[in-house]
């Protein structure tokens, strides 16, 4: 089966950051003490904060190894750097002295690991949060294109503290203009996200108009009061995250992953390598790996990751923009939680996503 590595260049930084939401990974694993959790890396978040549920082994793997290079550095920070201070060295707060801390983190890091990030003195002297491709991409949004559509003031006004009724009536009679409409379509329409945000590679299996998908959820989740305290969406409207931070970063959740931090191990390769070097997983977090794959691919992956999980354990992941279920592949013991999946995509902070599932492991 031909794998996605093969076609796509995976040694640029894609992800500074994770953009799905780990509470439903939280909520709808229910990791317990003593689980061994699967995790696919990304740029580490999610996998920092199913720490928080106190796992035996939380093994983070990705294809990329520049973006285990992040996850190194980032569990360095959390190791080595006051709270403070780690905010302002990954990007969450102003800092002056990134490249100093750096020089902190070098005992903690591997020599390949070292040399990328020496390599690298602009992604960490601009806060390596902003780094990444997508990150560029919603900067590129909210710098050149937003301002076409809705002036600052406007935009600190949608994203304001305000009733249920106010919020749907800010977005219906301020907010959703006809150039709204049109310009985000476009932005992130198949060609632009695939060229400038994501990749091409990555939009193979997708068969629905992009722009229009995505902004259908956006308009959904505009008119909520949960789009006030969203992380994700206040980067994707300012390039930034104002004073608002990820789950594994909240001071009630720091301390927990701080003291954890070292039964997070990294692995490269596909999550099918991590179960052959781990053996059986309790829980696993497989992100959205399912949309880049054909569904030849998609069949042999499913049935290597289900026997890898143990009996009544739980896998979770999202579907962006191709709809994927494990559970309805004959021949695997999967069954669907859908009231919990239902229930927990009703509050997905992750907004963009088609579905979010859980599944359970039955035989």
């Amino acid at each position: 089966m031909e794998k996605i590595d093969r076609r796509t260049d995976f040694s640029i930084l894609r992800y500074a950051n994770c953009w799905e939401d780990p509470l439903l990974l939280l909520k709808g694993l229910a990791v317990v003490p003593g689980d061994r959790v699967l995790s696919i890396g990304s740029a580490g978040d999610n996998s920092f904060s199913l720490l928080t549920a106190d796992p035996e082994q939380v093994v983070a793997v990705d294809i990329s190894k520049t973006q285990l290079a992040l996850i190194a550095l980032k569990k360095a920070a959390i190791w080595r750097l006051d709270y403070p201070d780690l905010l302002g060295f990954l990007g969450f707060r102003d800092a002056e002295n990134r490249l100093e801390l750096l020089q902190m983190l070098k005992g903690d890091l591997s020599t390949d690991e070292w040399a990328f990030w020496n390599a690298h003195p602009e992604w960490i002297e601009a806060g390596v949060v902003h780094a990444g491709k997508f990150e560029r991409y919603f900067q590129l949004f909210s710098r050149k294109v937003l301002p076409w559509i809705h002036r600052k003031s406007t935009v600190e006004q949608l994203l304001a503290p305000k009733s249920a009724a106010d919020q749907q009536a800010f977005y219906d009679r301020t907010w959703n203009t006809g150039r709204w409409r049109l310009l985000f379509k476009l932005f992130f329409s198949r060609f632009v996200m695939g060229r400038l945000g994501r990749d091409p590679e990555f939009m193979r299996e997708v068969d629905v108009h992009v722009g229009k998908a995505i902004f259908e959820r956006a308009e959904q989740h505009l008119r909520m009061p949960l789009s006030q305290t969203n992380a994700m969406l206040r980067y994707n409207l300012t390039g930034n995250f104002g004073t608002l931070l990820p789950h594994y970063l909240l001071p009630e959740h720091y301390e927990a992953v701080k003291a954890r931090v070292d039964r997070l191990v990294l692995v490269e390769g596909y999550a099918e390598h991590a179960i052959q070097q781990y053996g059986t997983f309790q829980r696993m977090n497989l992100s959205n790996i399912f949309e880049y794959m054909n569904m030849d691919t998609f069949r042999k992956t499913a049935t290597a990751l289900v026997q890898g999980l143990s009996f009544h354990g739980r896998m979770a992941y999202w579907n962006l923009l191709v709809p994927r279920y494990l559970s309805n592949l004959p021949d695997l013991p999967l069954t669907r939680l859908e009231p919990l999946s239902a229930t927990l995509k009703s509050t997905d902070q992750g907004f963009y996503y088609r579905d979010f599932i859980v599944e359970e492991r039955n035989g």
